[in-house]
């Protein structure tokens, strides 16, 4: 069977602080800019979730998408809709929630649960800007 790419796209809003704790405010706002202001500030998120494999002749079908849905949102989305990063998200402690880290702690979550069939977690920051991670290629 050949192999096939299926993406489910998820929508979340969250909130974020772009600092480094090691470094000065004045080294946190010289390289993250606005985003280092210690109140935050918060992004409407896409995240597309890639699985990939080949098609099971006999339902026709990679992965259901019901049930890639329901995997996701348990182990990620209802994780970090509508909270801060930096704050509230045990799985992200200790990390700076730039939207490349961010694609690298999602797959992490979701790899354990979407095993040989994972490929690829896209996070949509904004329109202009995205991060793509693939795991260990």
């Amino acid at each position: 069977m050949p192999t096939v790419e299926l993406t489910k796209r998820f929508r979340f809003e969250a909130s974020h602080v772009l600092r480094n704790p090691e470094w000065n405010d004045e080294k946190n706002y010289e390289v993250f800019g606005k985003c280092a202001r210690p109140n935050g500030h918060g992004h409407n998120y896409e995240l597309f979730v890639t699985v990939r494999g080949e098609v099971n002749p006999d339902d026709g079908m990679l992965f259901e998408l019901k049930q890639l849905k329901d995997l996701v949102n348990t182990h990620l989305i209802d994780k970090v809709d509508h909270f801060h990063l930096n704050h509230d998200v045990e799985f992200l402690d200790g990390i700076i929630p730039t939207a490349e880290n961010l694609a690298i702690a999602f797959y992490h979550q979701l790899e354990h649960v979407l095993p040989d069939v994972l490929y690829e977690v896209r996070l949509l920051e904004t329109e202009n800007n995205w991060a793509v991670y693939r795991g260990k290629e």
